[in-house]
């Protein structure tokens, strides 16, 4: 699957940096481009609070923006 705009939002923004919140059903989003639809707006070193897998067995991981190309996002679990 893929990002669904409406499930994302800004909790915090400060010096060209962002924190986001995300929610899904989806089980994983590091998948190649899951996060493409929000290409115009995510940077390198963007974080991310994902709420994984909400109508199984949710969890919630930080995840870190490691690229964009333009055309392209990359995100890696913050550790």
């Amino acid at each position: 699957m893929s990002l669904a705009l409406s499930d994302l939002s800004v909790l915090a923004y400060a010096n060209n940096f962002t924190l986001w919140h995300y929610t899904t059903v989806d089980s994983a989003v590091t998948s190649g481009g899951y996060f493409n639809n929000a290409v115009d707006m995510m940077r390198v070193g963007d974080l991310i609070i994902v709420n994984i897998d909400t109508d199984g067995t949710p969890s919630t991981k930080l995840y870190i923006v490691t690229g964009n190309t333009g055309s392209a996002v990359t995100v890696t679990v913050y550790s």
